[in-house]
């Protein structure tokens, strides 16, 4: 498991096995104080709301603009006019808004995978927030549906590594049961509930599949951490509770972790995208990055005298407005100016997350920086894939990216190609009498000859902390076994031989020495149990490569990758691209939609002939397009070790454990094969 090296990971988990807290945070009672009785409360009283509209003056007329003139979603609509109807005492505004929340109350109760949690949540604002306009019919109907819908879905969305038992679903009650506190009398209940719940099953999850920010099920936190940190605000401002101190190391870091998986660049409507992790979105504009940067200010206004959350701040202030324009009421609430600014530019070039085994790097915080992401943790949740030890590398625009559309949860391409190694930047050893398990709904046929998996259930996930550990040993399968940042160099070490089937692979161990700004050298050593086995080394590149200056180059946009393979001996390179990309096993996948671009060609390399033992050594240069040729790199094996020497560095991986030296500058220093940073607080 990501750095169970470190001694605290052992504690950490015989914690959870014994149901007791695994963090040292104070206690969330020790702060609390009763629920106001007066409305509104759930966003402060009036007077607080009336302060913030003095203090943002051109968010708050942005928001009156959505309330009374824009066309917008309900949900913006709903909370931009409940808002105004509570600082103006606008009673028309007020009456609208509850005939909206109407639809919602008077209408079908809803179960299981659907955000009813976003329903309750909106009309839990206008039932705060207008109050006065509601008739004691409206609000009997309404307490009737909070408490209906509750009943309806105890069993829906109890997976605590998901998305939705937080922003499906658990913020909605929060919501609703502080909004009619004194009124439903099963409102403290709820809460109750609902907090023993986070204590016991969710905050011990984030610790552990979120620890340095990061979070397993990956790309689907852009989705879905707003809305609890929604949910969270308003119960410390209801009622002192903390729910952050119940998981610092995951809250602590995530702004930290958010700010580095977002690609360099501002693009469309001033917005930033981030980094692609297992299913989700992302490459085309959405609301989910006006989540996003709201996660990240809420995070920032709470640990504002922290010096890493002012280097977050100076970050979020480059994107100052939310990029949809009826998502003002997110400024309006969420974007404080009077937070101090650190200097970004002095602030670390990279960050690990142990939790989901994330590490990211930049060059620089320049919008034109070189990006890296790796990723090699455990399994957790099923919107994972089978990808330990991919990696993705942006200059401009992707070069290097995750292959395959999410067209549907378990639908042919995604089970086949999308989620599976072959459309990531790793290892494939291909076993051909290797079958693989039923993946999530889906039918799988393809031999890819990529990771495995025994999905327990269709989504392939556990419950909470306690299952994961009863099944520890099928999920326990990736190492980050060495990190450390020089600042002209980052280097890593990662053991991915528990993501294979052990009857066909011994050992895979993936080394990387990124060197500031632009060049990565990869370092493979794959051993298999049949020296017949085909090895694979994959790149997913954005645009089908071309020869440039001599060298395959990916090019995208701006941005140039340069490919020098020099192990194994006389490699086999193929390129595949068009219709033949989304081939597996003699089978074309593909995607029933486009989810926006996606790599079009697949680079495969493989060494000549097989043996039990390969090596595979990639050196991968990104430049801009003005660059015609990269410095060219050498390669030197001797019984010692392999060398690679390159203008100005040298790098030298033992032939023993991981681990070897760099020279750079003229400054050499040893390559680690254990981690060498402090874990992220």
């Amino acid at each position: 498991m990501n750095g169970k090296c470190c001694i605290y990971r052992p504690l950490l988990l015989f914690a959870f096995v014994l149901g007791l807290p695994a963090f040292a945070a104070p206690d969330a009672r020790a702060q609390r104080h009763p629920v106001p009785k007066e409305h509104p409360r759930l966003l402060g009283s009036r007077e607080r709301l009336h302060k913030l509209a003095a203090e943002r003056p051109d968010a708050y007329k942005r928001v009156v603009g959505v309330a009374r003139e824009a066309e917008a979603d309900d949900h913006a609509k709903m909370i931009s006019m409940a808002l105004v109807c509570a600082i103006e005492g606008d009673r028309d505004l007020g009456q609208r808004a509850v005939r909206m929340a109407a639809k919602y109350f008077n209408g079908p109760i809803k179960r299981g995978h659907v955000p009813f949690g976003s329903d309750l949540a909106r009309c839990a604002i206008v039932y705060d927030l207008c109050h006065e306009y509601w008739t004691a019919s409206e609000r009997e109907k309404f307490h009737e549906y909070v408490n209906k819908t509750v009943d309806a879905n105890v069993r829906s969305e109890t997976h605590v590594f998901h998305n939705a038992w937080y922003g499906y679903k658990h913020w909605g009650y929060g919501l609703a049961a502080y909004a009619t506190y004194y009124e439903n009398p099963r409102a403290p209940e709820i809460l109750r509930s609902l907090e023993e719940d986070y204590r016991r099953r969710a905050a011990p999850a984030l610790e552990l599949a979120g620890d340095g920010g990061g979070w397993a099920e990956g790309y689907y936190i852009n989705y879905w951490l707003y809305e609890w940190l929604f949910f969270c605000e308003v119960a410390r401002l209801c009622e002192g509770v903390d729910y952050y101190a119940m998981a610092p190391h995951f809250f602590n870091n995530r702004a930290v972790a958010s700010m580095f998986e977002a690609y360099p660049g501002i693009g469309i409507y001033n917005s930033r995208r981030s980094v692609p992790m297992g299913d989700g979105g992302g490459r085309v504009f959405g609301g989910d990055r006006d989540k996003t940067l709201s996660v990240r200010r809420i995070l920032v206004n709470r640990l504002r005298d922290d010096a890493a959350h002012q280097a977050v701040h100076a970050f979020n202030e480059t994107t100052p407005r939310s990029s949809v324009g009826v998502y003002a009421y997110k400024d309006f609430l969420w974007r404080d100016t009077s937070v101090q600014k650190a200097d970004l530019n002095n602030f670390k070039l990279s960050h690990i997350s142990p939790g989901p085994g994330y590490i990211y790097a930049r060059s620089s915080w320049d919008e034109d920086a070189t990006y890296f992401f790796f990723k090699c943790g455990d399994r957790f949740t099923a919107h994972q894939h089978l990808d330990v030890g991919n990696f993705v590398i942006y200059r401009h625009a992707e070069l290097i990216g995750d292959g395959g559309h999410y067209d549907a949860f378990g639908s042919g391409h995604d089970v086949n190609y999308h989620l599976r190694t072959i459309a990531h930047n790793t290892i494939l050893v291909h076993d051909p009498g290797e079958t693989w398990p039923g993946i999530r709904a889906g039918t799988v046929t393809a031999n890819d000859g990529g990771q495995h998996h025994n999905w327990p259930h269709h989504n392939g996930a556990v419950a909470d902390p306690a299952d994961w550990q009863k099944g520890r040993s099928l999920y326990d399968i990736a190492d980050i076994l060495a990190f450390e940042d020089r600042g002209s160099y980052l280097y890593l070490a990662a053991d991915c031989t528990g993501a294979y089937s052990a009857k066909k692979l011994d050992s895979f161990i993936r080394q990387i020495v990124f060197i500031r700004p632009g060049t990565f050298v990869i370092f493979d050593r794959v051993a298999v149990k049949n020296a017949s086995f085909k090895k694979t080394c994959l790149l997913q590149a954005a645009k089908p490569p071309a020869r440039v200056g001599g060298r395959l180059a990916v090019t995208n946009a701006k941005g140039r990758l340069f490919i020098q393979s020099l192990l194994p001996e006389s490699p086999l390179v193929e390129v595949i691209s068009g219709k033949d990309l989304y081939k597996c096993d003699g089978k074309i996948y593909p995607p029933a939609r486009d989810t926006g671009p996606a790599p079009e060609a697949r680079i495969e390399i493989s060494p000549p002939k097989q043996s039990a033992i390969d090596y595979f050594l990639n050196v991968l240069t990104a430049t801009d397009t003005d660059t015609a040729a990269p410095d060219a790199a050498t390669l030197l094996v001797r019984d010692a070790g392999v060398t690679v020497s390159l203008p100005g560095a040298q790098v030298i991986f033992s032939a023993g454990l991981p681990g070897g030296s760099i020279t750079i500058l003229g400054l050499q220093n040893r390559l680690t094969d254990r981690i060498q940073t402090a874990r992220p607080d």
